[in-house]
């Protein structure tokens, strides 16, 4: 689900998102090799696994993966160069500054004037980006990722705009507020403001956000063994997560895909499975992917996901200060604009960070793809001694996952420098398989033998 909703001012908030995506996981494990093979038999049996890919589709599948790739593709640039176009049109036909002459009359208070002023622009823009969001759904449903029928996604792109236009606004208002008491320094003042914001975004998310979109229900109630399986993963890693935190996710109301994570920090904190992982993955599997998502919290990749979030807002903040500025100065005239204290301003502003967001995005990937695999290496290391193969379990993982997905297996270089936030399946499959540190003259990296 897309929202139209304030995305140059929440850059870091939607990079964040982007970064802790849950790890699109889980397999369905295929019988292992009898222990009591000849050894000419085994060998020969691994010669041959090991001339076979590590993922691979049947070639209608494949088919399927590769024609979904391409539309996917075209969307995502599609849609993305559309919202700034977009953004641009408004400006040319002078929609905001009508929309801020509008809220001007409804009060003269400039609280009740951004409350007016912000739902209307985001109201715009999510009716000009609306047919991509369709067509976006439509291609879910052909290609069988979505089972949600026209009405139920309906309903959750109407809380999706009603929730951006509430917190878009409140962010607003905070922003035009430093931007009046600090007309040089506002980009600065307002990054700072936000750093908390972040924070307590990542905090009430699953507390506040996801409940409206989908059904929770403790994982204890549903699946107990699958609990004490998950603690035994927890407990290796050195991290406590009590049972009253695991819950189940009926994701299958709505899609087809497969997904277990770990999501909010301190009191917030849980673990989710979605009960599409429950009907089609193994304990081990899943317990692989719960290992993954406990390597970002282990390995810090929140605090320094935070990090590099905050370093390129606050380098795209004075950017769009500096880019603003010169703008309004050519342009501001001709839409009606004359200063970055207007209401109008701010469809300004999102253009340019919204330009920025798109030609940051291989930056923030190439980061996010680096923990990505850090935690691929955390959650196959730490799920040793307690599945039996942690190798064959980690691959068939990826397997499932490209399966569900419909991942293509040979993605474009280019598609996936820009666009992938996680390295290719194809990719993580073919180390799985072959990461095996407890060998001897081998060390597994985060623990010891």
């Amino acid at each position: 689900m897309s929202s139209s909703g304030f995305r140059a001012v929440r850059l870091a908030v939607a990079a964040l998102a982007l970064l802790f995506s849950p790890l699109h996981s889980i397999a369905q494990a295929t019988p292992a090799a009898p222990a009591s093979a000849s050894s000419t038999a085994q060998a020969t049996a691994d010669a041959t696994q090991a001339q076979q890919p590590a993922y691979s589709l049947p070639p209608q599948k494949l088919a399927e993966a590769v024609a979904y790739s391409r539309q996917r593709t075209v969307l995502f640039f599609a849609s993305t160069a559309w919202g700034i176009l977009s953004l641009a049109l408004l400006l040319w036909l002078r929609i905001p500054a009508r929309l801020q002459t509008w809220a001007i009359a409804a009060s003269r208070r400039r609280w009740v004037q951004g409350f007016v002023f912000t739902p209307l622009l985001l109201l715009a823009l999510g009716l000009l980006s609306l047919p991509f969001d369709l067509y976006g759904q439509h291609l879910q449903l052909l290609y069988h990722q979505s089972v949600q029928h026209w009405a139920g996604w309906w309903w959750d792109w109407t809380k999706s705009q009603l929730l951006s236009f509430a917190l878009t606004s409140l962010l607003v208002l905070l922003l035009f507020w430093i931007i009046r008491r600090s007309p040089q320094r506002w980009w600065f003042w307002f990054w700072l403001a936000t750093l908390p914001i972040m924070l307590l975004s990542i905090f009430a998310a699953p507390l506040v956000i996801d409940p409206l979109f989908n059904k929770f229900e403790p994982l204890q109630k549903t699946d107990p063994a699958l609990v004490a399986q998950l603690e035994k993963v927890a407990h290796h890693g050195g991290i406590h997560i009590p049972p009253d935190r695991m819950f189940l996710m009926r994701a299958s109301a709505k899609v087809t895909g497969i997904n277990a994570y770990v999501t909010g920090f301190g009191a917030s904190k849980r673990v989710v499975v979605w009960d599409t992982a429950v009907q089609r993955a193994t304990p081990g599997e899943i317990s692989f992917i719960f290992g993954h998502e406990m390597g970002h919290y282990v390995l810090g990749h929140i605090f320094h996901g935070l990090l590099f979030a905050a370093c390129l807002m606050c380098f795209g903040l004075w950017l769009g200060h500096r880019t603003v500025h010169w703008l309004l100065r050519r342009f501001g005239a001709r839409w009606k604009i004359s200063a970055l204290e207007d209401w109008a301003a701010l469809a300004v502003l999102m253009l340019v960070l919204s330009i920025f967001n798109f030609l940051s995005e291989p930056i923030y990937n190439s980061f996010s793809r680096m923990q990505e695999h850090a935690a691929d290496v955390y959650g196959q290391e730490v799920i040793h001694g307690i599945v039996a193969n942690p190798q064959q379990t980690a691959q068939q993982a990826f397997q499932l996952l490209g399966e569900s997905y419909l991942e293509d297996p040979a993605p474009d270089p280019f598609v996936e420098f820009w666009t992938f936030n996680h390295p290719s399946v194809t990719s993580r499959a073919t180390f799985a398989a072959s990461y095996n540190p407890w060998v001897p003259g081998k060390h597994p990296k985060y623990f010891r033998k």
